[in-house]
């Protein structure tokens, strides 16, 4: 599956445009997207601006991090678990 290089200030632009008046299919024929790749874009953005973008992705990425080492924690205290019970 192709990556988007469309950027998250256009997803916003784009939903500001749909909020003004103009027609989705317009706006998805501009941008070269599908329907429903707007519609999911706004159900995620809307009512967003730029800061409140950025501090959202600032969030998933510190969420992506702390999972990261949570999973890295959980699988050293299984392996230490191991260790302890077993009898020597």
């Amino acid at each position: 599956m192709k990556k988007s290089v469309i950027s998250e200030s256009q997803i916003v632009a784009a939903i500001k445009e749909q909020e003004s008046g103009k027609k989705v299919a317009d706006i998805c024929r501009d941008l070269g997207i599908h329907q429903a790749t707007f519609y999911n874009w706004k159900k995620k953005y809307s009512g967003m601006y730029n800061q409140e973008l950025r501090r959202l992705k600032e969030l998933e990425e510190e969420n992506r991090r702390l999972k990261h080492m949570y999973a890295e924690l959980a699988l050293d205290n299984k392996i230490l678990k191991d260790v302890l019970s077993k009898k020597f």
